[in-house]
């Protein structure tokens, strides 16, 4: 039975050849693009008083996590191309082909090192990444200066507790520790407003939240009474208040998974959430689509002498790739799509396409 690979020799040094070019193309990548990022947000950072050089090396440790999140599957295309036009240009692929491989199995070595590459890149996403950006996002939002301590602190946030619908005007702290104050609970029945709560001051009490002083008005009767100390929300964990809003650059697959679990309960929106924790597997996924789609470069130039052009068409499948990834997560974001399809179906779309220029053309 023939081996779906080339022979070992073959297939390290092709997967080798490939990792160092593409790891040596984002290495070129992230030194330019962060030298160019550099250039104007270093101003910014020295004029704060106090900051120096120091200040600007700790932002380009924020910073180059997400150029190299956002490059690296750039990079596997270009190094996918580099490398086949190399053993092109050697007739090395014409060897193989002549040997009697596929297509196909030419470029197996290379799909298995991709693999490995997203891989890799999901770790570093799901670990490095998220990190890096909630901690950017909050020193940008005090342009630069002394970061102050995130306490958790969050101001009108509104939470369903099945039909009651619960305005909280400020939380402070988090956990079983987190504190409400202005609280307006709207009592509903049967989808009528059948009574309003408002309270100054509420704590978590382990099977709901415990608010005093109360005081309830009665629709129907048109009268407010004091209730002194009641307990509402039931069922209603901290996390659903302190959650009042969720980057999903700055949470790992998990954490934005749970973060999605509790919006839900609380009854909000989550389909631009869910769209984004699909695209945290589809968008390392996308390392393993580009040698398909640079596998253009590889094949039939000695017989048509069209090498450059070869490698513009993997290249302009690449790109397009990655439009049509960026305008199904916009439409994502905006309802249009659902959050599986968004995130998806470029990646699905670009297989097909990939695998039907190979079958045309060298199948």
């Amino acid at each position: 039975m023939t081996s779906f690979f080339p022979s070992r020799t073959v297939s390290l040094y092709m997967g080798r050849m490939f990792l160092i070019r593409t790891f040596g193309i984002l290495a070129g990548l992230v030194l330019v693009l962060q030298a160019l990022d550099l250039l104007g947000e270093s101003g910014k950072i020295l004029a704060v008083p106090g900051n120096s050089d120091a200040q600007v090396w700790h932002y380009v440790s924020l910073r180059a996590p997400q150029i190299i999140a956002r490059f690296l599957p750039f990079s596997v295309l270009l190094g996918t191309i580099l490398t086949l036009i190399t053993m092109n240009q050697n007739s090395e692929v014409i060897a193989l082909k002549a040997s009697g491989l596929s297509a196909h199995q030419v470029l197996a070595p290379l799909i298995v090192a991709s693999i490995g590459v997203a891989a890799l890149s999901f770790a570093f996403n799901d670990r490095i990444v998220p990190r890096a950006t909630a901690t950017l996002n909050r020193w940008q939002k005090v342009d630069y200066g002394p970061m102050p301590v995130d306490r958790g602190d969050r101001t009108n946030v509104w939470v369903r507790s099945g039909p009651d619908l619960i305005e909280v005007e400020q939380i402070n702290g988090r956990g079983s520790a987190a504190q409400l104050g202005g609280i307006t609970v709207y009592d509903r029945q049967g989808g009528d407003l059948h009574a309003v709560i408002f309270a100054q001051h509420g704590r978590y009490s382990g099977n709901g939240w415990t608010i005093w002083p109360a005081r309830r008005f009665d629709v129907a009767a048109g009268k407010m009474a004091d209730i002194g100390e009641t307990v509402t929300a039931r069922g209603v964990t901290p996390d659903q208040f302190t959650l009042a809003s969720v980057d999903a650059d700055e949470l790992s697959f998990g954490a934005l998974k749970a973060a999605i679990d509790d919006l839900a309960a609380a009854g909000r929106p989550t389909k631009a959430l869910e769209g984004a924790l699909w695209h945290k597997l589809s968008g390392p996924m996308s390392s393993v689509l580009m040698p398909l789609l640079g596998a253009v470069a590889a094949f039939g130039i000695a017989r048509s002498g069209k090498l450059f052009v070869r490698a513009v068409i993997g290249m302009a499948l690449g790109f397009a790739y990655f439009v049509a990834d960026n305008f199904a997560l916009a439409m994502g974001n905006l309802g249009a799509y659902p959050p599986f399809l968004a995130a998806w179906a470029p990646f699905l779309l670009f297989l097909f396409i990939g695998e039907t220029v190979l079958l045309r053309t060298e199948e």
